[in-house]
């Protein structure tokens, strides 16, 4: 899994998939799956989108989102799972609480994919929000950089209530407003719970 940055990733195995394609690697490889969390531009671009999809790309994504994009888009809302050839993609609530960025009224989302045998979760746009304590997942993508997402001490909560393998944190110190370290986040999992690897892409 590669981390170009921001929130976005890319999933390289038998499918190619990336999630919120806004920074891209250079010589970007093309989509079979491309997931977006909500219409925000740095999560869902059409340029960026136009780089990476091919004739037969799969596109997952909120309905506003859907709407700015063109080929094969199905829109998805929180609750709903939609199974992309083996991989198997479920919405989930991404919302602030307290703040006005994203609201929960909006329907934009998370993803928990199921690839292979491991369960990934991108958390999208969100503050730490009750629906994660259910949220099972061998790997967590969790925002950091607080202002408009969870900040450093809301992510090492969201973290110890999901309890994943692995978690790597996203959303910092891309945009003005998103400063975080993501060293102080590692150093504060391993002090609550060892168990819980972190890893910064």
């Amino acid at each position: 899994m590669m981390h170009p940055g921001h929130a976005t990733f890319v999933i390289v195995g038998e499918k190619t998939v990336y999630i919120d394609p806004y920074v891209l690697p250079a010589s970007p490889k093309k989509a079979d799956l491309i997931l977006i969390t909500h219409p925000h531009y740095d999560h869902c671009d059409p340029g960026k989108v136009s780089l990476i999809r091919k004739a037969d790309t799969v596109i997952v994504a909120t309905a506003d989102c859907a709407k700015m994009l063109s080929g094969d888009v199905r829109a998805i809302k929180p609750g709903q799972t939609i199974k992309v050839g083996d991989i198997e993609v479920r919405a989930v609530p991404a919302y602030n609480v307290g703040k006005p960025f994203h609201p929960k009224a909006n329907g934009w989302v998370g993803f928990i994919l199921k690839v292979g045998g491991t369960t990934l979760y991108h958390a999208g746009d969100t503050d730490f929000i009750p629906e994660m304590k259910e949220i099972k997942a061998d790997i967590a993508l969790l925002p950091i950089g607080g202002t408009y997402t969870m900040d450093v001490e809301q992510a090492v909560q969201a973290a110890l209530a999901i309890k994943p393998r692995i978690v790597i944190p996203m959303h910092y110190n891309a945009i003005e407003g998103t400063e975080a370290n993501p060293k102080e986040f590692k150093r504060k999992i391993n002090e609550k719970n060892p168990n819980i690897k972190v890893e910064v892409l």
